[in-house]
């Protein structure tokens, strides 16, 4: 029987979470989204001459009183966001632990992915999904309600793990689908440049980018003794080792790749985070929306 995308301890803790965007330019890390488009919202803008066809209520009668003429309240209204998800189904998202071997770093992206879609069902946001994978790219455009959450959750439920990342034209769809101010989530190892720089080349063009990173616990921690054959999943490669005298330049390696990537994400203005196998499905979107990420970043 196959799992829930969203086991029920992690669906009662969404409820304590919000999917927030920054929209301000230079803004620093994530806040409220807030368009600028005018309306009958509750934060005042400004006033205007009354039109034809204005709402009664929105005239300001102690203004008209001083004035003698019709001015209406114009507010700015928060706007529906529209949240991107975008999952790499490279072979490399395929990779399991031992000791967990029905979980792979791709049902960890499916289920952070289904999270995300919950939380802006719920705030009446709009989501679709872009899954990368080089034999095709598979497209939702964003939606609303709870029929294009049933349908992000038959094409997850579809989803497997093959082939190389895309490149080149075969992103066309990224850059022509994704607009101006949408938020775009990227859930992958990380492993291939080509999605770093997808990441980057979003954030370049005003996309407002988060990165997920899904790591295995064996990649983290390198528990192995004796002698090991690695190999790599898409590309084939392998090498041949001891884990034991291995690990320690191991370690150090993966730390040193690890620090390159934050930085080279931090310089592009891309909020990031990290989830391991092991840790709660919510705990990246904790340490992204939660009430005290939003505070440091408001």
């Amino acid at each position: 029987m196959a799992q829930p995308l969203i086991p029920p301890d992690v669906r009662s803790r969404l409820k304590d979470l919000r999917l927030t965007a920054r929209r301000a330019i230079g803004a620093q890390g994530i806040g409220l989204h807030h368009s600028r488009s005018r309306g009958a919202g509750l934060e005042f803008a400004q006033y205007r001459a009354y039109e034809p066809g204005d709402e009664l209520r929105q005239i300001d009668w102690k203004l008209y009183a001083r004035s003698d003429r019709f001015f209406v309240r114009e507010a700015e209204r928060e706007s529906p966001l529209a949240a991107w998800l975008l999952i790499d189904a490279s072979a490399s998202m395929a990779q399991a632990d031992r000791a967990d071997p029905q979980r792979t770093r791709l049902d960890a992206a499916k289920g952070i992915a289904a999270c995300i879609a919950e939380l802006a069902l719920r705030q009446g946001d709009r989501f679709g999904l872009i899954t990368l994978r080089e034999d095709g790219l598979g497209l939702i455009p964003p939606g609303a309600g709870a029929r294009q959450r049933d349908r992000l959750w038959l094409e997850l439920h579809a989803l497997s793990a093959r082939g190389l990342f895309p490149q080149g034209d075969r992103l066309n769809p990224v850059w022509e689908r994704i607009g101006a101010g949408d938020l775009v989530v990227l859930l992958s190892d990380g492993f291939d440049d080509g999605a770093i720089a997808l990441a980057e080349r979003l954030a370049a063009a005003r996309r407002e980018v988060i990165f997920i990173q899904l790591l295995t616990v064996e990649e983290r921690d390198f528990p192995f003794d004796g002698g090991h054959r690695f190999r790599d999943p898409e590309t084939g490669e392998e090498l041949l080792g001891d884990g034991k005298a291995m690990r320690a330049d191991y370690l150090a390696r993966f730390a040193q790749a690890q620090r390159e990537l934050d930085a080279r994400l931090d310089a592009s203005g891309i909020a990031h985070v990290r989830h391991v196998l092991d840790e709660p499905l919510d705990l990246p979107l904790r340490r992204l929306f939660g009430r005290q990420a939003a505070a440091e970043y408001a």
